[in-house]
């Protein structure tokens, strides 16, 4: 667990400039998609898109947020190591217990049900 305080400081204006070019070029990207409809294959425009996604993300990582982010996964990576992962028997053993334990729920809940509506026609027919 992380004991690190954090502290909240506002975002510079070079930030929010950032997250304008980023959000921009996001924009840009998806109106390139419609606007070249007729001139490009649909592939292509998607690899725009891509582009101009990746672009605005590679922005967005320079800004003060974006480093919490990466800092964020690189504590996330660090955390995945330290767990204790099942076998795969352990993992096929637990996956059945949960399939039986739908089952078995779901068979509960259709009774149930049948008797709700057999009480309600029961009722109706009075």
């Amino acid at each position: 667990m992380n004991s690190r305080v954090e502290h909240s400081k506002g975002a510079s204006s070079a930030d929010f400039a950032k997250y304008a070019a980023a959000a921009l070029l996001v924009v840009a990207g998806v109106f390139a998609f419609y606007w070249f409809q007729a001139q490009m294959a649909t592939p292509v425009r998607s690899i725009i898109v891509g582009l101009c996604v990746v672009g605005a993300a590679a922005i967005f990582l320079t800004t003060g947020k974006g480093h919490q982010t990466r800092e964020f996964f690189s504590e996330t990576r660090f955390e995945m190591r330290k767990v204790v992962w099942p076998t795969r028997q352990e993992a096929m053993r637990l996956t059945w217990i949960v399939i039986v334990a739908v089952i078995l729920i779901s068979l509960i809940l259709a009774g149930f049900d049948r008797v709700i509506q057999w009480l309600i026609q029961l009722i109706l027919r009075q």
